[in-house]
C-alpha cells in the first residue's frame, strides 16, 4: 500500500473508533512513521513505504483507536516551541499550561536572573517554557515519580542552554522544604494534580491512560494548593511570585486558600477558551505584579 492509502485507511479506522480528530491523528502518525504530514501526502503520497514502517504505522493506528494517547505513540510533544519527550508514566504537556508560563514570565520581567522552583514538574514543561522566555532564569524541578523523573531528565538534557536542575521530592511532605532557605526564591510555579478523586473515573479514556499520581488532587482536588500555600510560600522573597494552574471551577477556592497566607495581589487568569486557568499571587512585603 502507498502512504496515501495507509493514511486514508488510518483515518477511516480512527473515525470509526469515534475519535474527535481522525484527520489530525492520522496525519501526525504519518509524519512520525513516514516523514510525510498531510501536505506531504498530497505531494508524495504515491510512495510505498518500507514494510517495517508500514507495519509500525498500522500498529500505532490500532493503539490510537484503542485510545492510547497520540502523544505517547509519538514519544514526544511540542510545548511552546520545545520538543518534550513523553510516554506512559508522565503527564502530557497541554496548551493551557502555556498561560501559566507566560503570566509568570510577565511578572518576572525586570527581575535579574530569577531563581525558583517548579513543583510537580512532570516533563519539565513549566521550567523549560519559562527559560525559553527568560533565558537567565535558574529553576529547580521537583518531581516524585521515578518514571516522570526519567522523562524530565531527558528533557533537561535536550536543552542544556537553560539553567534547570532536578531533584526527587515529595511536595506534600513539610520536611521537604527544609532543603531550601526561606525567603530566597523569586518564584514558585506548579501545575499540580487537581482533579477530585471521585471524578477520576469519569475522565476521557486518553486521560485515564495518564498517571493517576499526576491527576489526583485529593478528595476535593485542593490538596496540593493547601500544601503549597502552607509549606512552600515561606520560601519566597517578599514580592516573590506564586503561580499555579487550576481546574476551571477552582479559582474561588484556591484564592480563598491563598488569602489565608502571607500572599497579596491574588488574581485569576483565563486560558484561550476564557476559562479560569491560573492563579497568581505575590508574597506580602513588596509591590505586586
Amino acid at each position: 500500500m502507498t502512504v496515501q492509502e495507509l493514511y486514508r485507511q488510518a483515518r477511516r479506522i480512527l473515525e470509526d473508533a469515534g475519535l474527535d480528530s481522525p484527520d489530525f491523528d492520522a496525519g501526525e502518525l504519518s509524519a512520525h512513521f513516514f516523514g510525510l504530514d498531510r501536505a506531504g501526502i498530497a505531494l508524495y503520497g504515491n510512495r510505498t513505504p518500507p514494510s517495517e514502517a508500514a507495519a509500525a504505522f498500522c500498529r500505532a493506528v490500532k493503539e490510537r483507536a484503542a485510545r492510547r494517547p497520540l502523544q505517547y505513540l509519538l514519544g514526544q510533544w511540542e510545548f511552546m516551541g520545545l520538543t518534550l519527550q513523553v510516554g506512559e508514566g508522565v503527564l502530557i504537556p497541554r496548551e493551557d499550561t502555556a498561560v501559566l508560563v507566560e503570566e509568570l514570565a510577565a511578572g518576572l520581567r525586570g527581575v535579574p536572573a530569577p531563581r525558583g522552583l517548579d513543583l510537580c514538574a512532570g516533563t519539565g514543561a513549566v521550567a523549560l517554557g519559562l527559560c525559553s522566555l527568560l533565558p537567565d532564569t535558574e529553576a529547580l524541578c521537583l518531581e516524585l515519580s521515578p518514571t516522570a523523573l526519567s522523562f524530565l531528565k531527558r528533557n533537561l538534557d535536550a536543552y542544556p542552554q537553560y539553567h534547570v536542575q532536578v531533584q526527587k521530592a515529595d511536595v506534600l511532605l513539610p520536611d521537604t522544604t527544609l532543603r531550601f532557605s526561606h525567603g530566597a526564591l523569586d518564584f514558585i510555579a506548579s501545575n499540580p494534580p487537581y482533579i477530585e478523586r471521585e471524578e477520576l473515573s469519569q475522565l476521557q479514556p486518553e486521560v485515564l491512560r495518564e498517571p493517576a499520581m499526576a491527576l489526583d488532587g485529593g478528595e476535593d482536588g485542593l490538596l496540593f494548593y493547601r500544601a503549597i500555600a502552607e509549606h512552600w510560600v515561606p520560601l519566597l522573597k517578599p514580592g516573590g511570585l506564586l503561580a499555579v494552574e487550576i481546574g476551571e471551577t477552582q479559582a474561588e477556592q484556591v484564592c480563598t486558600i491563598f488569602s489565608a497566607h502571607p500572599l497579596e495581589n491574588i488574581r485569576v487568569c483565563q486560558d484561550w477558551a476564557g476559562l479560569d486557568r491560573v492563579v497568581l499571587a505575590v508574597h506580602a512585603g513588596a509591590a505586586g505584579v
